[in-house]
């Protein structure tokens, strides 16, 4: 049976890509080095102190069928957190719990997409580098994506607002991700508020990604929800967030998305005939962990630090720029496939070609000269990693200033 036409253009995805690029590679280490992998999102701080406890007292709950979209305690501790967070009054029918962000954000697209909008096919914003669930989605629902790119002469988030007209008639729903995935880059309220007014003139959906919020430099993020409601749209945006960045629990597959009850609405119905919920225990261990705001406070104070270290260890470095949210740097390189595998065989670390995580478009590939580094490990390991990237790709004193 063939592929589906609609997925033939999608590209292998990242990390495959990624093996390939670097088999056949032994990479030289000194005496007493190890490899480093600093490619996957995963974090390594650790998990809150209670949930083996709080899974242990529920795990009888396994012989029962959880509720489709959470149940009515974790519902209200996520209603809880959006009113501490960002001081919005979110009732619990306005939110349904998710297996993570990524379900919620494909399957935004298959219920909130519509098959035309004004007479021709939808069009769906994504920026570009991306998150690759976003393009999956458009093509799940014959959408046209509209890869926009997010640069650093744009900031490193997408310039929607630059858009033809005619094209944001078109556009049924716009990705957003901030924190942004993979630049570190944070969407102010000043952004927010024209993506937001711009989405009411225009009659599409915001589908803010907000997984890293809870990881920051100086100051919260605003959330887009929070500022549509404050504009009087707060239908105009449909919310995402999760557990496995905050609270380090990538495993436990627990988020949640928020929005008006008839996109949420739309969300629950699809659930019921295609999703799976989480357990009963997953959920109780999820709703203690929204509630609970020592362990983030924590982990975010280690972000801190190494923000700090990689902002001592790579400041000089020409195009660097200081990481405002998440855990990605997202270093200037002059060909990011060639700067991974020469990594891999002079350092033994492993990091991410920016290219695998954008698109070309136009013979234009903005992710081609730069690489993701994940800063999940522990600060001293990290900072150790990033004075051996450092020496191995910004070795000449002319890229350090001293020349």
């Amino acid at each position: 049976m063939a592929f589906p036409e609609r997925f033939s253009n999608l590209p292998e995805y990242a990390f495959p890509r990624l093996r390939a690029l670097l088999t056949g590679i032994e990479p030289d280490l000194k005496p007493g080095q190890q490899p480093v992998v600093m490619t996957i999102g995963e974090p390594r701080h650790p998990m809150p102190p209670f949930v083996a406890e709080v899974m242990a007292e529920n795990i009888g709950a396994f012989a029962k069928y959880p509720p489709n979209e959470g149940s009515p305690e974790l519902l209200g501790a996520i209603s809880d957190w959006l009113g501490r967070r960002y001081g919005l009054d979110v009732a619990p029918g306005r939110i349904m719990a998710l297996n993570g962000t990524r379900e919620g954000l494909f399957n935004a697209g298959l219920a909130l997409c519509p098959e035309q909008k004004n007479g021709q096919r939808p069009v769906v914003l994504v920026p570009n580098p991306f998150y690759q669930v976003y393009a999956v989605a458009a093509a799940a629902v014959h959408a046209e994506p509209l890869f926009v790119p997010a640069t650093p002469d744009t900031g490193n988030l997408p310039d929607y607002a630059g858009l033809p007209p005619e094209m944001l008639d078109r556009v049924a729903l716009a990705y957003l991700c901030s924190p942004a995935n993979p630049q570190g880059a944070v969407a102010d309220r000043d952004y927010l508020q024209t993506l937001v007014a711009l989405a009411e003139r225009h009659d599409f959906l915001i589908l803010a990604d907000e997984c890293y919020s809870e990881i920051w430099r100086d100051t919260p993020p605003p959330g887009a929800l929070a500022v549509a409601t404050e504009m009087g749209h707060p239908d105009r945006v449909v919310m995402f967030n999760s557990l496995s960045k905050r609270s380090n629990l990538p495993g436990l597959r627990s988020g949640f998305v928020a929005g008006g009850v008839d996109q949420i609405a739309q969300l629950r119905r699809l659930r019921s005939y295609a999703g799976a919920p989480l357990s009963l225990p997953a959920q109780a261990v999820s709703q203690a962990a929204w509630r609970d705001e020592a362990h983030v406070t924590a982990s975010r104070a280690l972000y801190q630090q190494k923000y700090q270290i990689a902002d001592r260890v790579l400041g000089n470095v020409p195009g660097y720029r200081p990481v405002q949210g998440g855990f990605f740097l997202w270093l200037p390189v002059d060909d990011g496939e060639a700067a991974a595998r020469k990594l891999w065989a002079r350092a033994g670390i492993q990091v991410l070609p920016g290219a695998y995580l954008s698109r070309e478009v136009d013979g234009f590939n903005p992710g081609a000269g730069f690489i993701r580094v994940a800063l999940v490990d522990a600060p001293d390991a990290t900072e150790a990693a990033l004075i051996r990237l450092r020496d191995v790709l910004y070795d000449d004193e002319e890229a350090f200033g001293k020349g």
